[in-house]
């Protein structure tokens, strides 16, 4: 998910962005967890897209 996009989403749509993403992860993460996962950089890209959605609500909520 590019910074661009996720710039023109709303803050309501952005906190369920982040939500969704960490429940994502979090069953990833899981999932590595028990066995081998197909494609396990697709934890880290998750947790860079967090970190993204993140910073954004950080950015608006300082205006």
């Amino acid at each position: 998910m590019k910074a661009k996009e996720l710039r023109k989403m709303s803050p309501a749509d952005l906190r369920k962005k982040q939500q969704d993403l960490r429940e994502d992860y979090f069953k990833l993460k899981f999932q590595n967890g028990i066995r081998r996962m197909e494609n396990p950089a697709r934890l880290a890209q998750i947790r860079k897209d967090i970190a993204r959605v993140q910073t954004i609500v950080n950015e608006l909520s300082a205006e």
